[in-house]
């Protein structure tokens, strides 16, 4: 029997999904910090090279970046007239709100591990800073050219406003609802 695309997708994703899911729970039970990837590849019944193939690393497993295209549909959603801050700020919570609660719980269960280990707290600013060059560089497709200062400000500003609203929904043990706590990071910035 040959491998169809379709078959060979769907088996790919369903390891992609099996590899996260094993990888919160060793991080759940253990810590970040004391799981390597081989652990995970055992557990999940994969090799360490088809753990790399679906993930650069344990830390891109538990941080993960948004796609450009995701970048762009969520700038795209919001009228281009207004400043990049407020079309992020916009757009951010109506993503969140609209997310499936399957994952809202994996992404609170991912954001929990981040809270709770340093070195994932301070590696979120460096992703944090990545997405904050994702969105400038749709901005500058969209509009062709290149943002400015005020938009560089905006748009870093309403990114370290949303990680901490995750942090923050992370450390509440489920006592803030998520865009709740996305809203009062991003209400701060205008206090």
């Amino acid at each position: 029997m040959t491998e169809t695309p379709d078959w060979r997708t769907r088996r790919w994703e369903a390891t992609h999904r099996r590899l996260f899911a094993t990888a919160l729970a060793l991080f759940e039970d253990f810590g970040y910090e004391r799981v390597s990837v081989n652990q995970i590849a055992k557990r999940a019944d994969v090799s360490v090279p088809t753990f790399y193939a679906h993930y650069p690393s344990k830390e891109h497993l538990i941080m993960a970046l948004p796609t450009a295209e995701m970048v762009g549909a969520l700038l795209a959603s919001q009228p281009a007239e207004l400043p990049m801050g407020e079309r992020i700020r916009r757009a951010l919570p109506v993503f969140l709100a609209e997310m499936p609660p399957d994952e809202q719980e994996a992404m609170r269960a991912r954001w929990r591990i981040i809270a709770a280990t340093p070195t994932l707290r301070t590696r979120a600013a460096e992703f944090e800073r990545r997405t904050a060059g994702m969105f400038l560089d749709s901005l500058a497709s969209s509009s062709g050219k290149a943002p400015g200062p005020v938009e560089v400000v905006q748009t870093g500003a309403a990114l370290v406003a949303y990680t901490t609203g995750l942090l923050n929904w992370a450390d509440s043990n489920g006592e803030l609802e998520l865009v709740e706590a996305v809203d009062r990071a991003f209400r701060a910035l205008s206090d």
